[in-house]
């Protein structure tokens, strides 16, 4: 667990502080499987609102720090506009790679029987970014919104079903209880993870 963290930390550290503003070379297809497309020339196009989510209560996983921290990475990807995007994707990807070390180092330390597998999506995470990170467009508006999007589907759905199954395995650890932690089946399950 500890050499695959530092081999994330490694990939942020190495992509964000030089590459965060890349070369204007032309890639036909963004990490996202999406296509990110050329601004239009016409300096009167009003620029269409970047998606963004705030943090809601419901987020919560019952663990003050990690929900902190959760709370602080909805603030930074709001924070995020094109005309701080280098500056804050390197804030965000630090702290993003602070952020994995804690939940893995509770989910360790408590004997988290699905540790292996958030481990998996943390590392997917880290991937998927450092790939969109390296797609060569330059920073407009519209990839501003599109990195804003995934980032916060990514922490939604991560959170909402990964951390919050953490969280009350943890809380029913601590009273006594068990609590399967095997991903749930049927139509839920492949909505929820």
């Amino acid at each position: 667990a500890r050499q695959t963290l530092d081999g994330i930390t490694a990939m942020f550290r190495g992509l964000v502080p030089r590459n965060l503003l890349p070369s204007r070379r032309r890639v036909a297809r963004g990490a996202l499987g999406a296509d990110h497309p050329r601004p239009t020339e016409n300096p009167m196009q009003t620029p269409q609102p970047v998606f963004a989510l705030e943090w809601r209560e419901g987020f919560c996983m019952g663990i003050d720090t990690l929900d902190r921290e959760h709370r602080q990475l909805f603030a930074m990807v709001l924070a995020l506009n094109l005309g701080t995007v280098e500056n804050t994707m390197s804030q965000l990807l630090d702290y993003v790679v602070t952020h994995f070390s804690h939940e893995q180092e509770a989910m360790e330390q408590s004997g988290y029987p699905a540790f292996e597998q958030h481990l998996r999506l943390h590392e997917a995470f880290a991937s998927e970014i450092a790939e969109y990170l390296m797609v060569n467009d330059g920073w407009t508006e519209e990839r501003v919104k599109d990195l804003r999007r995934f980032l916060n589907k990514w922490l939604i759905s991560h959170n909402m079903t990964h951390d919050i199954r953490f969280g009350k395995w943890l809380a029913a650890k601590n009273r006594g209880a068990t609590m399967p932690v095997a991903a749930r089946t049927g139509l839920v399950g492949r909505l929820l993870g």
